[in-house]
């Protein structure tokens, strides 16, 4: 389901345009992309700081209403003021909702505490956190999770292994990279090099 922000057109650009924008405890932002000349638009600050505690807003779909129009869009950009930490412009663009789009989202691991390998005292490798996807954004998920319940040492999953919604495919280069692994020697392996290294320390029978 599509966010939904109302907006008031901006007919004067600049920094001192931003300010006013800012003093009425408003956001400036633009709208952008399609072939499109971009527009500048004036966000309710507090509808906009609201929205801030959801997560992966940059996987959802906005549905702008602007002078009576409306626009589709996804949130590409958030500036911050470096003190106060305050949102001082957002940057949407535009896109075709019928048509796939690239985002990346980000990778969790779940299941570490009944992971096969990490209770035979494997250690986890959480290399790559993100994971850019391809598909239309009413089918993009928030995140994409790694279960480690059955997951032994020595093993690795694959960006070709994780598990995908339907009509989601990888990004380029995505499917060879190694998400997570788990590392470590497995029980009988460490036993059998603790006897040799025994045996060979042990000293020689006259």
């Amino acid at each position: 389901m599509a966010i939904k922000l109302n907006a008031e057109i901006r007919k004067v650009a600049g920094k001192g345009a931003a300010r006013a924008v800012r003093n009425r405890k408003n956001i400036p932002a633009v709208i952008y992309g399609e072939k499109k000349e971009p527009v500048s638009i004036e966000l309710n600050g507090h509808e906009f700081e609201m929205l801030l505690g959801q997560s992966s807003l940059r996987t959802k779909l906005f549905e702008i209403s602007v002078s009576g129009n409306k626009e589709d869009a996804m949130l590409m950009d958030i500036q911050y003021h470096p003190v106060s930490d305050k949102v001082v412009h957002v940057d949407f663009k535009r896109i075709n909702v019928k048509e796939p789009v690239h985002v990346v989202v980000p990778v969790e691991v779940i299941n570490t505490e009944i992971s096969k390998g990490i209770k035979l005292g494997g250690v986890l490798n959480f290399a790559v956190r993100k994971v850019a996807l391809r598909g239309l954004v009413d089918d993009m998920p928030e995140k994409i999770t790694i279960d480690l319940a059955d997951v032994n040492i020595g093993d690795t999953i694959h960006g070709s292994d994780l598990v995908l919604p339907k009509g989601i495919t990888l990004g380029l280069h995505m499917a060879d990279l190694a998400f997570a692994t788990i590392g470590g020697k497995m029980p009988e392996e460490a036993d059998n090099k603790a006897a040799a290294a025994q045996a060979a320390a042990a000293p020689a029978k006259k």
